[in-house]
């Protein structure tokens, strides 16, 4: 059975909608939400990024998970947004584990292949959300084109869909989610790794940015790799002994 995450909840001050949220997302079947703070530096004033609040003294008791017999994970989240400029750098050279596409509107650039190819080859993956195209006709055509549009460069992969609502009635449960992604240009197979498979692999990824030291690979210089050759051809009496 799939594990179904929305990794994008946007985050609210007002605790009841958060909670109802939450709610929401464990009924329709959700296993993991991530809750979403949005951070949009300014170059006039210094500003500071926001803290996320803890789980436990957002939501008192987790709701249970709808067929499961546990309650939801819930997860933080910052997003901080970036111009046009650096989407190359944001693909190639940022420590990030996730790139969300701003769909809602013509952007005023295109999706090249060597930046994205960058970006998959690096475990980062790119997010498509679809609750502002719920809201207005004008930003659900832009969703869709640009959906599509990204689709076609990246070919599927490290792909996930989520929601960014606000309120619990901009939520999908996740067999709505995976028909949506149909209409963006994704196989059925696909989809339903944007709401699953490839969301566990973003955590990971960030586990691992975490809490990864360094690897050390060694390997023999040429000489030694001679002598080695050297010894195993001579006769065994003849063979140097080890000290």
């Amino acid at each position: 059975m799939s594990v179904f995450m929305d990794l994008n909840v946007l985050f609210s001050a007002d605790r009841k909608r958060l909670q109802n949220l939450v709610e929401t997302a464990a009924h329709l079947g959700f296993s993991t939400v991530a809750i979403n703070y949005v951070f949009e530096p300014t170059a006039k004033k210094k500003q500071e990024i926001p803290s996320p609040v803890p789980i436990s003294e957002l939501i008192g008791q987790l709701p249970v998970v709808q067929g499961r017999s546990r309650p939801i994970r819930v997860l933080n989240r910052l997003t901080v947004v970036m111009s046009e400029a650096n989407h190359f750098t944001a693909c190639m050279l940022c420590d990030v584990d996730i790139i969300c596409i701003s769909v809602t509107e013509k952007l005023p650039f295109f999706f090249k292949r060597a930046p994205i190819n960058g970006a998959i080859d690096r475990g980062v993956a790119f997010e498509v959300s679809y609750a502002s195209a719920l809201r207005d006709t004008t930003m659900r055509r832009y969703t869709i084109a640009n959906a599509v549009c990204l689709m076609e460069s990246c070919k599927g992969k490290n792909i996930i869909l989520s929601s960014a609502a606000e309120k619990a009635l901009e939520l999908r449960g996740p067999y709505d989610i995976i028909n949506l992604g149909a209409l963006f240009g994704l196989s059925d197979a696909d989809s339903k790794e944007a709401v699953s498979s490839t969301c566990r692999a973003v955590l990971l990824h960030a586990e691992t940015r975490k809490t990864a030291s360094g690897i050390v690979y060694t390997m023999k210089s040429q000489q030694e790799v001679l002598q080695d050759s050297a010894g195993s051809e001579a006769p065994a009496a003849k063979r140097p002994k080890p000290t």
